[in-house]
């Protein structure tokens, strides 16, 4: 069994990119795989991997008001599970009928099918506030962000 995906909230400084300019969904999808590369989680194809499920798909990586929670399935391009979080100098719009546009996108490795389930779970539970994904799109530096992440109730991913 793998190891399982660290709490958000302990996330290291290389993986939260703050402000970045992407020019569309795919810029932002892009910007977490590099966030998660950075991390040492993914390899760069990992990124169009992701582009190419939200291709066939559609958007439902859009998982509610402003916040994506981009990822693939594993695969060799993925070295270890964890997340990233990246948040845009400008909201996109990635298609989606009720929860666009985004500011905040999470990346997800996962080396397991099934490895990303508490994952998610915990995510809902930390962005069940509306108020968290415009505090954490505001937030300046990565320590603010894992402090509003370390305040909501739930934050744990195990």
């Amino acid at each position: 069994m793998a190891s399982s995906i660290e709490p958000l909230h302990d996330l290291p400084d290389h993986a939260i990119a703050l402000h970045r300019t992407v020019a569309d969904w795919r810029g932002a999808v892009l910007a977490a795989a590099e966030a998660l590369q950075a991390d040492g989680r993914c390899e760069e194809g990992y990124g169009e991997r992701m582009i190419a499920l939200v291709e066939e798909y559609g958007p439902y990586i859009v998982i509610a008001p402003g916040l994506a929670l981009a990822h693939a399935r594993p695969g060799p391009d993925v070295l270890s599970p964890g997340l990233a979080l990246v948040t845009l100098d400008e909201p996109v719009a990635f298609g989606h009928a009720h929860n666009d546009p985004v500011s905040v996108v999470i990346g997800l490795a996962a080396t397991e099918a099934d490895q990303h389930v508490a994952s998610v779970a915990a995510l809902a539970n930390v962005f069940n506030d509306e108020s968290v994904v415009p505090a954490i799109a505001a937030a300046e530096t990565p320590a603010e962000v894992r402090r509003l992440l370390g305040a909501t109730a739930g934050a744990e991913l195990s």
